[in-house]
């Protein structure tokens, strides 16, 4: 390189060169290219080593590299099969917030392999009940922790300016804790290489959130990564000027965050097999981000599993296609993945009806195909609608109505496969139900208001009284805590649609059973991430219903009058229906009460909760609002960090 700009940087690792005299890297391949990942010394310490049910479990130790003259090191947790030698071998990226995971690692010893979970973001490690106090991870000089445990800047929010714990003293995509991390993730296979129980040629990754974007741009980096899954991370950037794109988040990124730090710079790079995990809803991996980045990658090397209504979860039959991705392609097994369904839609139709045809890989049984479609530009508070699929020879056929040519339509597909006998018992994470399926989904397609008017389609769709009869039980629903007596939450965003929204003064009815009596928390999250009115706070609303217990269905009302906000501060009742996002139910909930917000928790759950007949009754339609607005940026960063504290909440629930 031939720079001019001399920069007041620290000394490093010889591994990356020195960068006096030269101007920032400018690109992914300039950012580390004079980085080996094999040539320092890596003073691998092992700090603790136990033995349960036949698998040897390690607290391990090394060093990352030496940055301010001072050493970086990052712990983990190891854990491998006593005996076993030449494993394929996985390595874990944990989330924001998180720290190793010792059941993602026993997990996986169990299940035959070596596995590594990096213990990245700083935070006390837990093993078996247990929190670790021995040596830690310690980033020396720098700061790339998370939560920031000193840096009030977040250098993973995008800042490259230089500050106390940055690398460089100049504005530099060095500064990135991205960068920081993954200079651990890449040292992190170096370490794993070096294992006697490893076969360094079948190294996989995987990671959850902040891990599964340091999953795509490890494997966009790193040619030792054999097989990536991502989990709810690594969907890349949406520009502000990319207008033909109908849905996603929209975002400012400068000319070197998008050229070093953004997954736009890194997905075309990668070269192994990657399964992208994540669900329709999630506020980290948006689903119109990643239909678009990952468009020109080929089917042949990508798989996609995508279930439907969730927020930064899975259920088990998406989280099943986790681990047989590493059976295919590190184990090497007679299993093989279905290829991607193909999927097609048809905008001129003779009536006018976009319809969708969907063609899946018949190679293995196919227990069903579930075709979805939305007309909602806001991913995130988006009701994905079953379009109720119909088998017509080796295709699966739809009809996808829409109510107004104002807005955007999106479509993709999931199908359903049988489990393979031999998996059907795998040894899953706590939490984690078996699965006699494993979901495949196809890409997501979307097309814009101008694209359906050209089309000529017409929007025969009308809004509709009754919103779930219960016929399909929690279809359009997803469920939390499912099976928990007294913590047990089901919801749906089928409100928010513009066909089963709330008549003005209407009031809400259906039908349930509790065998005892107790009680239902009815929760009405209103305008989340700014849906209809942008700048404005999301607002829960709840009603509490009381019930007798009866082996009989009785009926549950709730008026617009009937709801109360659960933040004291909030004092302004809810106008209409209009804005609401997402309608739940549960034993448990908040309200407030003497001007406190307080929780409630019912008696523990008789029976399987149900309902039927969900409907509106009364009101009128006559001011009925049929569009919606997409996702805002700012609106997104605002509710950022709060969803991961949720989401972290909800995991210590998933644990009970």
């Amino acid at each position: 390189m031939n720079r001019s700009l001399t920069l007041l940087c620290s000394s490093l690792l010889v591994s990356f060169g020195p960068l006096a005299a030269v101007e920032p890297p400018q690109s992914v391949s300039e950012l580390w290219a004079d980085f080996d990942p094999r040539k320092d010394p890596l003073e691998s310490e092992v700090l603790k080593e136990w033995e349960k049910d036949g698998v040897v479990c390690r607290i391990v130790r090394y060093q990352v590299g030496v940055f301010k003259g001072a050493p970086s090191r990052v712990a983990g947790l190891y854990a491998f099969p006593k005996g076993a030698t030449k494993l394929p071998t996985i390595l874990h990226l944990h989330g924001g917030g998180q720290s190793a995971n010792l059941d993602s690692v026993v997990t996986y010893a169990k299940r035959g392999y070596a596995s590594l979970s990096l213990n990245w973001g700083g935070n006390k490690m837990g093993i078996g009940g247990e929190t670790w106090s021995g040596p830690q991870t310690d980033w020396g000089k720098l700061d790339a922790t998370h939560p920031p445990q000193r840096n009030k800047a977040n250098h993973f929010a995008g800042a490259l300016t230089p500050d106390e714990f940055t690398l460089d003293a100049v504005e530099s995509p060095r500064n990135s804790n991205w960068f920081i991390v993954l200079t651990a993730a890449r040292r992190a296979i170096t370490f794993l290489e070096k294992q006697t129980e490893v076969d360094a040629s079948r190294i996989g990754v995987h990671g959850h959130s902040m891990g599964g974007k340091l999953t795509t741009n490890l494997a966009g980096i790193d040619q030792r990564i054999k097989a990536a899954v991502p989990s709810c991370g690594g969907a890349g950037d949406l520009l502000e000027s990319e207008t033909d794109v109908p849905g996603g988040s929209r975002a400012k990124r400068t000319a070197m965050e998008l050229a070093c730090v953004s997954d736009n710079a890194y997905i075309p790079r990668i070269t192994c097999p990657v399964l992208w995990l994540s669900p329709t809803n999630d506020f980290n991996a948006n689903i119109d981000n990643m239909a678009w980045n990952w468009r020109s990658v080929p089917d042949e090397r990508l798989r996609f599993s995508i279930a439907p209504h969730l927020n930064h979860r899975h259920t088990s039959e998406h989280t099943l296609t986790d681990y047989l991705w590493f059976e295919e392609h590190l184990k090497g097994v007679a299993f093989k993945m279905p290829a991607t369904p193909k999927i097609t839609l048809n905008l001129a139709s003779p009536d006018g009806i976009p319809r969708v045809s969907v063609t899946p890989d018949d190679s293995q049984r196919v227990q069903r195909v579930d075709i979805y479609y939305s007309l909602d530009p806001h991913a995130l508070t988006r009701f994905w609608r079953d379009a109720k699929a119909v088998k017509s020879d080796s295709q699966w056929q739809a009809e996808c109505p829409v109510i107004s040519l104002d807005q955007p339509l999106f479509v993709f597909a999931n199908v359903a496969y049988e489990t393979p006998p031999n998996y059907r018992t795998i040894p899953l994470m706590p939490g984690d139900g078996n699965s006699e399926t494993f979901a495949i989904s196809s890409r997501v397609l979307a097309v814009g208001p101008s694209q359906l008017q050209a089309a000529k389609v017409r929007p025969t769709d009308k809004p509709e009284r009754l919103i779930d009869d219960g016929s399909r039980g929690w279809h359009d629903w997803y469920r939390l805590t499912w099976g928990h007596p007294t913590l047990w939450t089901a919801a749906t965003r089928k409100l928010k649609d513009a066909k089963w929204r709330g008549p003005d003064g209407a009031t809400l009815h259906f039908e349930t059973r509790c065998e005892t009596d107790n009680q239902l928390v009815l929760t009405f999250n209103c305008n989340a991430w700014g849906a209809f009115a942008m700048g404005k706070p999301a607002v829960d609303y709840t009603a509490l219903k009381p019930l007798k217990g009866s082996p009989d269905w009785q009926e549950v009302s709730v008026k617009i009058s009937d709801l109360l906000p659960t933040d004291p501060k909030i004092t302004t009742p809810l106008a209409n229906w209009q804005t609401v996002t997402e309608f739940s139910i549960s034993p448990k909930g908040e309200i407030v009460k003497d001007g406190q917000k307080v929780s409630i928790n019912g008696k523990p759950w008789k029976g399987q909760p149900a309902i039927r007949n969900l409907r509106w009754e009364g009101g009128t339609y006559s001011q009925q609002n049929t569009t919606a607005a997409p996702l805002n940026a700012e609106e997104l960063q605002k509710g950022f960090n709060d969803a991961i504290k949720k989401s972290l909440e909800q995991e210590k629930l998933d644990s009970k």
